[in-house]
């Protein structure tokens, strides 16, 4: 037997610590770590594993002898069974400390790097009902529980329309109330399922790709904006449009009601032709008097609250007089750039996606900005020699790349341009360690600030100001 299938159980074990993706930690007997993915530190629990590795097991707990001072009840009823909010169940404010724990470790042990006084972590006003944007999937065949499997009682339906059950892309979970999104979202969502369900309109098959409703997107924006798209799996005229009619009629609120029909193997809208049933085709968000026009495929942060936060910290941190050229590197639809703008004499955005430099310089048009521009490319190729030649020295740039951080091309690049100052923002702070090392002998970090943006998960988002070292030429 493979040593990766044997279970072991140890008991009466503390949950010392929260670590990486949401998994907390603790001793086995034999010195291993073991990564828990259901305990809380501080819990005292008997740990079943599930996979053996050389230095470490993975597992969960079983029993709990005795239940940690930082946890909280969870709000959701689905807790537990969903994977949206891994940390639901601990207090919000040592969610805080243990995120801020993990940029600190990151950066100090992957990075190497000497940090400055850190200021605590912004935590989120509301920490629940404060994402703007939501994709739920439909399905014929929803999770069941294993009480569900073995009982004799008819399950009654059994569509679906909900979330992915972690690590299993064929299951759905079927949301009744999520405390994500502010409402009309679950509204919206269980009307549409019960009328599909009463008017025996067909929910998804994923294994056999065979049904008539694929997925349900809303989005919802500060200025009260709301957008419906509804994903078909296949044309039907007559039942498409008694289901949008429908949505129409009972939420007049929709500023947006859009649709696609998708019959390829995975359900992505980038390579769709979205189609406008009723009201405008995009919706607006709205962030100190600038407005940015969001279409179904527009990216924008999904917590809109925290994200004027992070934009505010981030043009701190770039400390602009309205005299600097500044870059603005992995762009996106140009929110930083327009957002920074009225405080810099120039800014450049790059970015890899074609449609979201389009966005860009739609919004930078509708907000009577005319000190920006935006260029579409690969990161790595475009942001070159000649690039900076023909469009100027940078006194600043601003990065906010994706998880995977910076290509190595593009910190050589920046390391040879060398502006006064990099302020780096990061949606992943263990790669952003590892870029920080490669620019510590030229830069050095002399702010850092954590951002929640995702309360009820493990995620956080850092933004650190680096100056170029005195002592340094590159």
């Amino acid at each position: 037997m493979s040593r990766k299938t044997i279970k072991q159980v140890f008991t009466h074990i503390e949950v010392m610590d929260a670590g990486a993706k949401g998994k907390t930690i603790a001793k086995a007997p034999d010195g291993r770590v073991i990564f828990i993915s259901n305990a809380v530190p501080g819990d005292v629990i008997d740990v079943q594993t599930l996979k053996k590795r050389k230095a470490y097991y993975e597992g969960k707990a079983i029993l709990f002898h005795k239940r940690s001072e930082k946890r909280t009840e969870p709000v959701c009823e689905h807790f537990g069974v969903c994977g949206g909010c891994k940390w639901q169940d601990m207090a919000y404010e040592y969610q805080l400390y243990y995120k801020q724990k993990e940029v600190i470790n990151n950066l100090t042990r992957i990075g190497h790097i000497v940090l400055p006084e850190v200021t605590p972590i912004l935590g989120c006003e509301n920490p629940y009902f404060y994402r703007n944007k939501m994709e739920f999937s439909f399905s014929d065949s929803r999770w069941l529980t294993l009480e569900e499997i073995q009982s004799d009682k008819d399950l009654g339906d059994k569509n679906a329309l909900g979330f992915h059950i972690p690590g299993m892309w064929d299951k759905i979970l079927d949301l009744k109330a999520c405390h994500l999104q502010e409402d009309p979202s679950n509204t919206i969502r269980n009307t549409v399922k019960a009328f599909a369900v009463e008017h025996h309109l067909e929910f998804f098959n994923t294994r056999n790709q065979t049904g008539f409703l694929r997925t349900l997107m809303i989005r919802t924006s500060s200025t009260g904006d709301v957008m419906v798209l509804i994903q078909f799996f296949k044309e039907d005229v007559s039942k498409r449009e008694v289901l949008l009619n429908f949505i129409s009629e009972r939420f007049p609120e929709i500023t947006s009601l859009l649709y696609v029909i998708n019959s390829k193997a995975n359900d992505t809208l980038y390579d769709q032709e979205i189609i406008c049933f009723k009201g405008l085709d995009h919706i607006f968000e709205e962030m100190e008097g600038l407005k940015f026009k969001i279409n179904a495929k527009s990216f924008y942060q999904t917590n809109s609250k925290q994200a004027y936060e992070l934009y505010k910290i981030t043009r701190d941190f770039a400390g602009l007089t309205g005299q600097e050229l500044v870059y603005d590197l992995y762009t996106g639809t140009g929110t930083i750039a327009q957002f920074i703008a009225k405080q810099a004499k120039k800014v450049v955005g790059i970015e890899a996606v074609p449609d979201a430099i389009i966005a860009a310089k739609e919004n930078a048009q509708l907000n009577g900005i005319k000190n920006v521009e935006f260029y579409v490319g690969d990161m790595k190729q475009v942001f070159n020699e000649s690039f900076i030649t023909e469009h100027g020295q940078p006194d600043v740039v601003i990065t906010d790349p994706p998880r995977d951080g910076m290509h190595k091309d593009v910190v050589e690049q920046l390391l040879h341009m060398a502006p006064k100052k990099v302020v780096y923002v990061s949606c992943n702070s263990a790669t952003q360690a590892r870029d920080l090392a490669l620019m510590d002998a030229v830069y050095k970090v002399t702010k850092i600030q954590s951002v929640d943006m995702f309360p009820q998960t493990f995620h956080v988002e850092n933004v650190v100001l680096l100056e170029k070292r005195s002592n340094k030429n590159p």
